[in-house]
């Protein structure tokens, strides 16, 4: 039984990509020039994926990470999670999709088919977007990488599944956002996001700045704020943690890219920090 919170399951509703692939596409993935890779030049990135698709009762984030981020180098497991027909199956497939927009250049994709209840064979293909680790597509995941697409993943995560413009920033080069017009339009801080969902014992983090929590809320972005219940009690985004102001638990912002360039991983025992952190603007 795979648990269902308040947020429903969302597409990516600011982005649209239709594409035809042969059968041996399906079965081996493609690369491609994706028809709306101009929109991702600047990484502004719409984020409306589910808090409970980063549950590993859905697809194990670490069956993904032992093997190169294509249909042939899949587990079996992963297959088969992937598709699934049902709940299970649609987390699975929304989680993958993120997972290949964090990692993948807006030319790379991923391509399988499933089959559904009624029968119906279902053509997935899911396009790259922010391009953070594009050699996944041949060979496993490193723990840096995995470091880096979860800090992403937990970024676009969204308690109510809709989708809301971002500005995702951080030292990694496809997000260092020094010098581009974001930084003059994206200029409210939300909060940063760190953490690692491949991991033996899968953890996220996240910080937000006291300054925004209101603004973010009202923007439906409350994985950082956090979310408000009835009585006002503070919601957390499934498994993410919110650990309280980013500058209780980050280095000060790089001023020239506007991000946090490290901040504290191990909140318990000795301290530990890492520099895989993305930092989130909105306007």
């Amino acid at each position: 039984m795979y648990r269902i919170s308040t947020a429903d399951f969302a597409a990516l509703a600011l982005v649209f990509l239709v594409s035809c692939v042969t059968d041996q596409e399906e079965e081996e993935g493609s690369v491609g020039i994706a028809p709306s890779a101009i929109e991702y030049l600047n990484a502004l990135n719409p984020n409306a994926l589910n808090p409970n698709a980063l549950n590993p009762n859905a697809l194990n984030p670490n069956a993904l990470s032992l093997n190169a981020l294509s249909p042939g180098a899949l587990s079996p497991a992963a297959l088969s999670a992937i598709r699934a027909p049902g709940e299970g199956g649609d987390l699975s497939r929304q989680l993958l999709s993120y997972v290949v927009g964090c990692a993948f250049t807006p030319a790379q994709s991923f391509s399988f088919s499933w089959t559904d209840g009624a029968g119906t064979v279902r053509n997935e293909v899911y396009w790259g977007l922010i391009g953070l680790v594009p050699s996944w597509s041949d060979k496993p995941l490193g723990q840096t990488d995995q470091q880096w697409i979860s800090a992403c993943l937990a970024s676009r995560t969204n308690w109510y599944g809709v989708s809301v413009t971002i500005s995702s920033r951080a030292t990694h080069p496809a997000i260092d956002k020094t010098g581009a017009p974001e930084l003059s339009t994206y200029t409210r801080q939300e909060g940063a996001f760190w953490g690692n969902l491949f991991a033996p014992s899968p953890y996220l983090n996240a910080c937000y700045n006291a300054a925004n929590r209101d603004h973010a809320r009202s923007l439906a972005r409350e994985c950082a704020a956090g979310h408000l219940d009835d009585s006002g009690a503070v919601q957390e985004c499934g498994m993410i943690r919110i650990v309280g102001t980013c500058d209780s638990y980050c280095l000060p912002l790089n001023l020239r890219g506007m991000y946090y360039p490290s901040c504290v991983n191990n909140l318990t025992g000795i301290p530990e920090s890492t520099t895989r952190v993305i930092t989130v603007f909105l306007p």
